[in-house]
């Protein structure tokens, strides 16, 4: 099974740059992650106050908010994908993260597998 894993820094610890130490602890994490063929792929995402867009449809009407965003209550800091027997194997995978870069949550939401069809209904935008 295939987990999204999702981090976000506890904001009221006052977000610091990692040391150089913490670098070195998550390197070796992600390389031993990769090679046991629990770590799939990983990557930092930037906050919505660097740039990006919200996109968002109600009804038949989307509407594209461009960024940078002035302020942004939730920053997520960065994803994983995990390969894992169940939910518990990886629970036990985020709670190894967790102890590098400090305070913070990770979200973890089975991906559906197998092929995923979507087509438009017919009449729809």
């Amino acid at each position: 099974m295939r987990f999204l894993s999702i981090y976000t820094p506890d904001q009221k610890a006052g977000a610091s740059p990692p040391s150089q130490e913490d670098m070195a602890q998550m390197e070796a994490l992600i390389e031993e992650s990769m090679k046991s063929g629990l770590l799939l792929e990983t990557g930092a995402i930037l906050p919505l106050s660097t740039g990006g867009a919200v996109v968002r449809r109600t009804g038949n009407e989307i509407t594209v908010v461009d960024g940078p965003f002035a302020e942004s209550k939730e920053v997520i800091a960065g994803y994983a994908v995990l390969e894992a027997n169940s939910v518990a194997e990886a629970i036990e995978g985020v709670k190894r993260f967790l102890r590098v870069p400090g305070d913070g949550e990770t979200e973890i939401r089975q991906i559906m597998e197998g092929s995923v069809t979507c087509a438009p209904k017919t009449g729809s935008p």
